[in-house]
């Protein structure tokens, strides 16, 4: 079994318990893939150098952040530079044999740039030009694989690998949630999304009210609509995880004892690859109704 576990970036989460798992797992003979955020990290160090960090709408109503080029240089300081190095040095002190990998290394994600995005200011649309983001639309699995058969633990951070129109390549900021997502689809791998609460709730200010598990689409339905603020993108990324072939996934809270393992045997919210609509379906019924 390979599992690809996201930390999230948040001051709630603490990474411990997931980094001891993480070894528990590596010695019980289970591959590894561990990715991580940190956009707290990279508005705390925006902050610290004077810039204020910026976040757009968009047309659609989802919150995100703009990279310009002063923030890139700050996002590939503090990502791949600052707390990749500390989760791999962590993990080498629980034993594991960790590599740091970025998203720029050997393409181990790609996808086209986007220097310009759509956003939603007072009310109007407008495009914001000079961004540095994409959306990923390739993984270099057997770059994983091949480091996960030499016996080595990957800790993958973003940024990814963005291409040009004009041809060459630009290291670009991308979603960390949607990254996971892409590697977990590309292993066929399980994934498990570490953040500061224990999963999904139908209603967010009550956590009695988690939900368990979907495997329908109608199942689904009812996580997507109970997902607000951050939740919706993770919803999302576990969408496209399952869409492209992940085995699961489990949205999880962090802060708790053997996180990974616990999530894998049911704790948090489980979504599985039925609650994905079948497209035969969906022609079946265009069929009927025409």
């Amino acid at each position: 079994m390979t599992v690809v576990v996201k930390i999230g970036g948040a001051r709630a989460v603490d990474p411990e318990g997931a980094l001891s798992d993480v070894a528990s797992l590596v010695e019980d003979g289970e591959d590894v893939v561990l990715t991580h955020g940190g956009s707290t990290a990279v508005d705390e160090t925006l902050e610290d150098l004077g810039k204020e960090p910026t976040y757009v709408e968009t047309p659609g109503g989802v919150v995100g952040r703009f990279t310009d080029e002063e923030t890139m240089d700050v996002f590939k300081m503090v990502m791949p530079g600052k707390l990749n190095t500390d989760l791999v040095e962590s993990l080498h002190n629980e034993g594991v044999d960790a590599v740091g990998l970025s998203g720029t290394d050997g393409k181990l994600l790609e996808g086209k740039r986007k220097s310009a995005v759509r956003v939603k200011e007072d009310g109007k649309k407008k495009i914001k030009r000079g961004d540095h983001s994409g959306k990923i639309e390739s993984v270099n699995a057997d770059l994983l694989e091949t480091t996960l058969a030499g016996g080595y633990t990957p800790v993958v951070s973003v940024p990814m690998l963005g291409k040009e129109k004009s041809g060459g390549y630009t290291a670009v900021n991308a979603d960390a949630d949607r990254a996971a997502a892409a590697i977990a689809g590309a292993l066929e791998a399980d994934l498990v999304v570490l953040t500061d609460v224990s999963g999904i709730y139908e209603d967010p200010d009550d956590e009695s009210t988690k939900i368990d598990s979907a495997s329908t689409p109608e199942e689904f339905e009812a996580v997507k609509t109970a997902a607000e603020g951050f939740m919706t993108k993770k919803v999302m990324a576990a969408e496209e995880a399952l869409e492209g072939g992940a085995a699961s996934v489990t949205v999880a809270t962090a802060n708790a004892d053997d996180p990974i393992s616990s999530a894998l045997a049911g704790e948090g919210t489980t979504l599985e690859p039925g609650v994905l609509e079948d497209e035969t379906d969906d022609e079946t019924a265009q069929e009927a109704d025409e």
